[in-house]
C-alpha cells in the first residue's frame, strides 16, 4: 500500500496532461489552422473581386470607344446626306465646298474631313491636304459600296504629313526607356492612332473624317472619369486609362512624375506577348511605369484585322494591399488578444476540476487504507476519472434509483388500473342503460301494435259510417278528411316507431330511395333533443340519384351522427345536413354531409373517434356509436370520413354507392 500515493499522483497528472490538452487543442492548434483556411479564402476571394472589378471597368472603357466610334459615323453620315452638302456639290463651287468642310470639321471634332470621289479629291479640311489613293483604306472601299464604316486605323507619319504637318507633328512621340518592356533600337513613335470614318456621298463618292488619339488627353481623361469616378476607390488609390500604339503610351493619364504623363513610355514583356502577339485579354497585377496596378488590357484591331494597339484600365494596388495587410494584422493581434485572455481563464477553470479529484482521490485512498466511513464501494480504476465515476456510480445510488424507478412503475400501472376499472364501471352502467333501452324499445313495440288495433277499430267503423250515411255533406265530407288524415298520420308515426325499436326487423334488405327522404324521417325522431336548445336545421338536399344502403341502418346512422352533433351544441348552433352526386373511383353515388358548429374536437380525438369503446361523453354514452355506424357504411361499399377543429365544429361525410346501379327492390316501408 505504500506506492499507492505516488501511483495515484502519478495517474492525476496524466490526467492533468490530457484536461489541459483537451482545453488549449481547440485554441491553440485547431482555431490558428481554422483562421489560416479562412484567411487564406479571404485574400484569394479579395484578389478575385479586384480582377472582376477592374474587367468591369475595361468594359466601361471598351464600350465608351465604340459608342464614340458610332456616333462619329452617325455624325459623318448625317453631313455626308444633309441637303447643304448636295447643294454645295450641285453648285461646283470648290471654294464654297472647302468652307463647308472646314466648318463642320471643326464644329464635329475631326482633325481631318475631305470629299473624296472617284479618281478625284473634290475637297478637303484642313485645307491643302494632299492624300493618295484612299481606296487602299477598308472604310473607304466598304463606304464606296454604300455602308458607313468606323474603326481604329494606323496611319505612318507619311499619310498624316500628307493630311496636315501639324497632325505628323502631334503624333510624333520620343520612346521612354522603361522598366520590363521588350527592349528595342527605336527611340521614337512616329505613326498615329486615327478613329478612321467613312460614309457614302451623292455622286458616287465618300466622305471621310479622323480623329489622332495620339497626344488626345481629353479623349483619354474623359475614359477615366467614367470608369473612376470620385471616391470609386478605397482612399490612396489612383484609376488610370491609357491607349496603346502596340506597346507605346500614346494617350494616358498615367504620370511619369507629378505633372508629367507618361507618353511615349512602353508595357512590360509579358502582358505585350499576352495581348498583342496572342491576342488575349490581361486581367491581373501589372507592373506600370513604376508601380503595380491591378489592370485590363484588351487589344485594338484595324480595320485591316491587325492589332495595332491595346486599351487599358487599371488602379492602384498598394492602397488595396495595405488594406489587405492591415485587416490581416488586425485579425491575427484579434487572435492573440483573445488567446492572451482566455488560456488563463481555461487554466483556472482546469485548477477547478484538478482539485475536486485530488479530494476524491484521497478519500479513495482512505478507503482502500480501510477507512470504511468514506462513502465509496467503487473498485480501483485505471485513473482518476474512472475512480471518481466509481465513486459517484456506488451501488446504494443505483438501489436507490432501482427502488424509485419501480416505486414510480406501479404507481403508473395502479393508475393504469383504476383508470380500466373506472372505464368497465361506466361501460358496466352503458350496458345496463342499453338494456333498459332494449326493453323500452320492446315495450314500444308493443304499445305501437296496440295502438294499431283500436286505429284499425276507428278506421274501419269510419268506413261503416261513410257507407250508411251515403254521400255527406261537404262540410261533414271535410271532417271525415280530417279524421283520415289523422289516423294516416298514426299508421306512420307507428310505423317510423317499429322501425326504430325493433330495426333487426328491417336490416339486412339493401333497398334503394332518395336520401332526402330518410333525413327527413329522422328529423322527427330528434326532435325532442333540439327542443331543448335553440339550434338551426338546415337542410340542402341536391342529391338525384337513390342510395344502395338498407333504410333503417342508414336512418340509424343519420341519428346517431345528428344526435352527436346536438351534443356537441349545448348552447346551440346551427345543423346542416346536405345531400349531393358525387362520383368515388369512377363509381357514381351520393354525397350525405352532417355538419354543425359546436365545440370541435382535438386531434387526439378526431385520431380515436371511430375506435369501440371511446367516448368523450364520460357516462352518457357507450362509445359504440361511430363504430358501429362506421361498420354499417363499409357493409355496403361505402365510407364515413369527419372533418373537425376545435372551436370551430365538426363536419361527417358518408358515400354511398348509388342504388340506380344495382337491383335492389323497393323500400316496403315498415310494417305492423
Amino acid at each position: 500500500m505504500s506506492d499507492t500515493p505516488a501511483r495515484g499522483l502519478s495517474r492525476f497528472r496524466s490526467v492533468r496532461v490530457r484536461l489541459l490538452a483537451i482545453a488549449l487543442l481547440p485554441m491553440l492548434v485547431v482555431m490558428p489552422i481554422f483562421i489560416g483556411i479562412t484567411l487564406y479564402n479571404w485574400v484569394d476571394r479579395f484578389d478575385r473581386l479586384l480582377i472582376a472589378k477592374v474587367n468591369g471597368e475595361l468594359t466601361i472603357a471598351r464600350q465608351y470607344m465604340s459608342s464614340l466610334l458610332e456616333n462619329r459615323s452617325a455624325e459623318v453620315r448625317a453631313l455626308s446626306e444633309s441637303a447643304v452638302l448636295a447643294e454645295a456639290l450641285s453648285d461646283g463651287d470648290p471654294a464654297a465646298l472647302a468652307t463647308l468642310l472646314d466648318g463642320r470639321r471643326e464644329r464635329l471634332g475631326l482633325d481631318f474631313l475631305y470629299l473624296w470621289q472617284p479618281e478625284a479629291l473634290r475637297a478637303a479640311s484642313p485645307p491643302g491636304a494632299r492624300l493618295a489613293d484612299p481606296r487602299k483604306w477598308p472604310v473607304v472601299q466598304a463606304a464606296l459600296a454604300g455602308e458607313q464604316a468606323a474603326v481604329i486605323d494606323l496611319f505612318s507619319a507619311a499619310d498624316l504629313a500628307a493630311i496636315d504637318p501639324a497632325l505628323a507633328a502631334r503624333a510624333r512621340l520620343d520612346l521612354v526607356p522603361t522598366e520590363a518592356a521588350v527592349p528595342t533600337e527605336r527611340t521614337e513613335e512616329t505613326r498615329g492612332m486615327v478613329m478612321h470614318v467613312a460614309a457614302p456621298a451623292a455622286g458616287g463618292g465618300v466622305l471621310v473624317g479622323g480623329v489622332l488619339l495620339n497626344r488626345n488627353l481629353d479623349f483619354i481623361d474623359t475614359i477615366n472619369d467614367l470608369v473612376y469616378p470620385a471616391a470609386s476607390l478605397t482612399e490612396g488609390s489612383q484609376g488610370t486609362a491609357t491607349l496603346f500604339l502596340e506597346d507605346v503610351r500614346v494617350s494616358t493619364n498615367v504620370r511619369l512624375f507629378e505633372d508629367v504623363r507618361a507618353l511615349g513610355t512602353r508595357v512590360s514583356a509579358v502582358v505585350r506577348q499576352a495581348v498583342l502577339d496572342e491576342g488575349t485579354t490581361w486581367l491581373d497585377r501589372a507592373f506600370v511605369v513604376n508601380d503595380w496596378y491591378i489592370s485590363a488590357y484588351q487589344p485594338i484591331e484595324d480595320s485591316f484585322g491587325n492589332r495595332i494597339g491595346m486599351l487599358y484600365v487599371g488602379f492602384l494596388d498598394t492602397p488595396f494591399q495595405d488594406a489587405k495587410r492591415r485587416t490581416l494584422y488586425i485579425i491575427v493581434a484579434a487572435f492573440l488578444l483573445v488567446v492572451a485572455l482566455s488560456v488563463p481563464i481555461f487554466l483556472r477553470w482546469a485548477r477547478g476540476i484538478f482539485k475536486p479529484l485530488e479530494r476524491m482521490n484521497r478519500t479513495i485512498a482512505r478507503v482502500e487504507a480501510g477507512d470504511l466511513g468514506a462513502r465509496t464501494g467503487a473498485p480501483p480504476a485505471p485513473d482518476e476519472i474512472g475512480r471518481v465515476a466509481a465513486a459517484f456510480d456506488d451501488l446504494l445510488e443505483q438501489i436507490q434509483e432501482r427502488d424509485r424507478r419501480l416505486n414510480d412503475r406501479v404507481a403508473e400501472r395502479t393508475r393504469e388500473l383504476e383508470e380500466a376499472n373506472r372505464r368497465l364501471e361506466a361501460t358496466t352502467k352503458q350496458l345496463v342503460v342499453s338494456e333498459k333501452l332494449a326493453a323500452i324499445g320492446e315495450i314500444t313495440a308493443g304499445i305501437a301494435h296496440e295502438i294499431n288495433n283500436p286505429v284499425a277499430v276507428i278506421q274501419g267503423n269510419l268506413d261503416v259510417i261513410r257507407e250508411e250515411i251515403g254521400q255527406p255533406d261537404p262540410d261533414v265530407e271535410t271532417e271525415f278528411a280530417l279524421i283520415y288524415e289523422q289516423v294516416h298520420a298514426i299508421n306512420i308515426l307507428v310505423g317510423k316507431l317499429l322501425q326504430f325499436a325493433r330495426p333487426e326487423e328491417y336490416a339486412g334488405v339493401v333497398d334503394r330511395h332518395p336520401p332526402e327522404e330518410v333525413i327527413r324521417d329522422c328529423l322527427p325522431l330528434v326532435q325532442h333533443l333540439m327542443n331543448k336548445v335553440s339550434i338551426e336545421v338546415t337542410l340542402q338536399m341536391d342529391a338525384t340519384h337513390t342510395v344502395a344502403m338498407n333504410r333503417t341502418e342508414l336512418q340509424q346512422v343519420l341519428i346517431n351522427l345528428i344526435v352527436n352533433a346536438i351534443h356537441a351544441m349545448p348552447e346551440g348552433g346551427r345543423l346542416t345536413l346536405s345531400t349531393a352526386d358525387a362520383a368515388q373511383d369512377g363509381e357514381p353515388g351520393v354525397r350525405i354531409t352532417v355538419a354543425d358548429t359546436g365545440a370541435g374536437m382535438s386531434e387526439a380525438v378526431l385520431a380515436r373517434v371511430f375506435d369501440p369503446f371511446f367516448t368523450t361523453k364520460r357516462s352518457e354514452g357507450t362509445g359504440l356509436g361511430l363504430s358501429i355506424s362506421r361498420d354499417l357504411v363499409t357493409r355496403t361499399g361505402g365510407t364515413i370520413t369527419v372533418e373537425s377543429t376545435e372551436g370551430a365544429g365538426t363536419v361527417f361525410t358518408i358515400w354511398l354507392p348509388s342504388g340506380e346501379a344495382g337491383d335492389a327492390p323497393e323500400d316496403t316501408g315498415a310494417g305492423s
